[in-house]
């Protein structure tokens, strides 16, 4: 049976498809088998054959996975919003038992399983007679989390509240990823140290601007899947 990690961020468009994408291909890259799930996604493109899941099909891309990328997403969606409100327009709203078999399904394929989150940490999943947010999957499947933020200006309040949030809710969290990082910059420089000193959680890997790989130890890596 494999194991597991969540990867969550500060907010939307901060990376986190990308750094997941990384942290995938690594871990294959050094001759494990890794995988790759996420329970909603949001915004796919129409295809051929149905939705294609665009943060999958990159992942899949970058990471050498041959699984369709359609089947390492339990509900895609069109539209381009949170996927409570996609779910409210387009209907098949989340069930988190299917989320519970569709990530053991991944377990049974892959001893190394990246799920990738929507949006930030406080993201709706379903809204209707269900109240579903994305700390309820991560406690579902009984997952640590990995936090995706960068080093701009704001960030180090971004990255308190978001690991302040997670630490509230009994979540665990295993350490930080900076993504899009210049160390030769003194005030993402003095960012960088400022999270760590003040969320208490250590920086464990960081991705250079227009970077292919994420520079993290890869024994390190591998003991945050749980």
């Amino acid at each position: 049976m494999g194991k597991g990690i969540f990867i969550t961020a500060t907010g939307t468009d901060i990376g986190k498809t990308y750094v997941t994408a990384l942290l995938v291909k690594k871990l294959r890259e050094a001759g494990l088998n890794a995988g790759y799930y996420k329970a909603a996604l949001s915004g796919a493109e129409p295809g051929p054959n149905g939705l294609v899941p665009g943060d999958a099909a990159f992942v899949a891309k970058t990471a050498g996975l041959t699984e369709a990328p359609s089947q390492m997403v339990s509900y895609i969606y069109e539209e381009a919003v949170s996927p409570h409100l996609a779910a409210q327009r387009e209907g098949n709203p989340v069930e988190l038992v299917k989320v519970a078999q569709d990530y053991a399904k991944s377990l049974e394929k892959y001893d190394y399983v990246t799920v990738e989150g929507s949006g930030g940490i406080i993201c709706p999943i379903r809204w209707d007679e269900q109240h579903i947010l994305l700390e309820d999957i991560i406690k579902e499947l009984k997952l640590g989390t990995l936090v995706v933020t960068n080093a701009a200006l704001g960030s180090i309040n971004a990255l308190v509240l978001t690991t302040y949030y997670l630490k509230e809710h009994q979540i665990p969290v295993r350490g930080i990823i900076l993504n899009n990082y210049d160390e030769t910059n003194f005030m993402q420089a003095d960012n960088k140290r400022m999270m760590e000193a003040i969320s208490g959680y250590p920086v464990i890997g960081i991705v250079k601007p227009k970077g292919k790989d994420i520079e993290i130890d890869l024994e390190l890596l591998r003991s945050c899947y749980k």
